[in-house]
This record gives C-alpha cells, sequence and structure tokens, in this order.
C-alpha cells in the first residue's frame, strides 16, 4: 500500500472522530464561489486541491515546504498528525497534506459524483474538508 493510500485510509476512519469544526470565516456557499473558477456551483477535486496547494503556501512561512502542528494552526489535531505523517518527522509535506485532502474531500463527497455542493460541504465531514482548504 503506498503512502497516500495509508494516510487516506487513515484520514477516512479518522474523519468521524474529528471534531466539529470551528465557524469557518465563510459559509459553504461563499466558499464554493470563491474557489470555483468554472462557477459551476460545486468544486471538484482538481479545484479543491487548487485551494488546498495555496492554502499550504501560505500556512508555511518558513518556505520549508512543510508544516508543522503549529503551522497547521488547529486544522489537524497533534493526533491525527503523527497518524498522517508515513515518514515520522512531525510535519506533513505538500503531498502527504494534498493526500490529506483527497481523502477529505472523497469523504465529504457521499454521492460519489465527483464534486462536492453546498448541502455536501454543510456537513461535518464537509467542514473538514473546508478546515483543509480555506
Amino acid at each position: 500500500m503506498t503512502s497516500a493510500l495509508r494516510t487516506a485510509a487513515v484520514l477516512t476512519a479518522m474523519l468521524g472522530l474529528m471534531p466539529a469544526a470551528p465557524v469557518l470565516a465563510a459559509s459553504p456557499a461563499a466558499a464554493i464561489k470563491a474557489m470555483d473558477p468554472d462557477n459551476d456551483g460545486t468544486l471538484d477535486l482538481a479545484e479543491v486541491k487548487a485551494a488546498a496547494t495555496a492554502l499550504f503556501a501560505a500556512l508555511d512561512p518558513d518556505k520549508d515546504g512543510t508544516l508543522d502542528a503549529k503551522e497547521l494552526k488547529g486544522r489537524v489535531s497533534a493526533k491525527q498528525l503523527k497518524a498522517l505523517d508515513p515518514d515520522k518527522d512531525g510535519t506533513l509535506d505538500q503531498a502527504e497534506y494534498l493526500a490529506l485532502v483527497e481523502a477529505a474531500f472523497q469523504a465529504a463527497n457521499p454521492d460519489g459524483d465527483g464534486t462536492v455542493d453546498a448541502k455536501e460541504l454543510s456537513t461535518s465531514k464537509g467542514k473538514a474538508l473546508l478546515k483543509l482548504i480555506q
């Protein structure tokens, strides 16, 4: 099993255990509008990964290419960071972070249509995804 698949499996199992997301800066509909360049009213995986990549860069002020617990700013608990860190260095690099985001996207997309809409983002799993991309 690849590290990305292991990460996805761990995240999928842990999403049900994640605490409720804090109040987000934007409603699900506003988040979609901000991250939906094709204006179809949904977010697909490419749009989510683009938002996650931009957020990763913004959260990495020392520009070392990794995010530690402090830089993740509560988006991932210490326990989750440990479980999601396949190389056990205490940080997530961009590939590890994007694997986490992809697994969160899949969990937030229960109908499997390849997109998440405002209704899906309003669920606990959708809110967990939003924590990782905004």
